[in-house]
């Protein structure tokens, strides 16, 4: 009776992340199309493998790319620039059960976000050390049960309820997007200590409320952009976590992503949802550039199963804002484009 229960429990956490969210057009509408070209069958698994559920990708100051998804196992792996599978990372590590994020920072440490252990693990560049753990995985003994909801003991600062994203900001603080069922975005230290946070347990659509805070990225000034995806808006709030505003122009709020360099674009997914309701190819699919300020640049892309076009974007890595690597769910791949400017 137990193994049924826990099966079951397990099953829950794994339907529940399936969108229950009506899905928003998106009413940019001066953003011009912007030119690309697919790179055709780029990434290389290796011989007889395949990845799963695309749910995070990153890549690194080298040009590796990292790929975080869901199989049977949840695995981390590590291409080449050239495309070409290196190795995999934290095989049958304890901190991994139900992927959703995968980032790199600015040192080139790697960092994991799983929604089933509820813990971000950052690991070393190589990848063959950990070096931070938050969160707490739920005992063993209780099974692989789907937290509840938030806040959660032993202590709600450093509990994390299904997280979705991590990022930093230049003096190395680490902000964290937590998540399914405890909509907030928490602010560490450096060394993991808390120091701030914004929303909470309770699912709202006002200023310092969210509804499935589903991913986040910071600008070289410190300021953090929420993906609130059940409220189709993508808010700014400062570095201490104070609100500043939000674009609701851009569709729902899958995932967003921040290129490096000088003058930094903030990337944007509207993408089509889970399960393919009826009218969504026509109205999703997009990914959108703009300026931090939400100024719109251009949009690209478009639904479909069969590459180059894709199947709910999860996450997308932006290192370079004119090469860009997308991660899909129900398609199983990760994808790399070239932007060519506007047309």
């Amino acid at each position: 009776m137990k193994a049924y229960l826990a099966a079951t429990a397990a099953a829950s956490l794994l339907f529940s992340t399936v969108s229950a969210f009506p899905q928003a057009k998106a009413t940019a509408d001066n953003a011009p199309d912007l030119a690309y070209e697919a790179v055709p069958n780029f990434f290389q698994a290796p011989a007889g493998d395949y990845m799963g559920e695309l749910q995070g990708v990153s890549t690194n100051s080298k040009g590796n790319t990292f790929a975080f998804f869901r199989g049977p196992q949840t695995r981390l792996w590590q291409f080449g620039p050239d495309g070409k599978f290196q190795k995999e990372i934290g095989k049958g590590f304890y901190g991994f059960q139900f992927a959703h994020s995968v980032r790199v920072d600015r040192h080139d440490n790697i960092w994991t976000v799983d929604e089933g252990t509820n813990v971000v693990t950052k690991f070393n560049p190589s990848g063959t050390k950990v070096l931070m753990v938050i969160g707490h995985r739920p005992n063993l003994s209780d099974g692989p049960v789907a937290t509840t909801k938030g806040p959660n003991p032993p202590d709600e600062k450093y509990t994390l309820c299904r997280p979705t994203d991590v990022a930093w900001d230049q003096q190395d603080n680490i902000f964290i997007s937590d998540g399914y069922c405890n909509n907030r975005v928490v602010k560490y230290s450096p060394e993991g200590k808390f120091l701030a946070q914004n929303g909470g347990s309770a699912v709202g659509k006002g200023e310092n409320e969210y509804n499935l805070p589903h991913g986040l990225q910071v600008d070289h000034q410190g300021n953090v952009y929420v993906a609130d995806r059940g409220n189709n808006r993508y808010v700014v709030l400062d570095n201490n976590l104070k609100w500043k505003t939000a674009y609701t122009q851009y569709g729902t709020a899958w995932s967003d992503c921040i290129s490096e360099g000088p003058h930094q674009y903030l990337f944007m997914s509207n993408s089509n949802p889970n399960g393919n309701a009826p009218g969504s190819w026509a109205r999703t699919g997009q990914i959108y550039k703009a300026e931090l300020d939400g100024t719109p640049v251009g949009k690209f892309g478009h639904a479909g199963k069969i590459a180059p076009g894709w199947q709910v974007v999860h996450m997308m890595d932006c290192r370079n804002p004119n090469q860009i690597v997308v991660g899909e769910i129900e398609s199983w791949r990760m994808q790399k484009f070239v932007l060519k400017g506007s047309k």
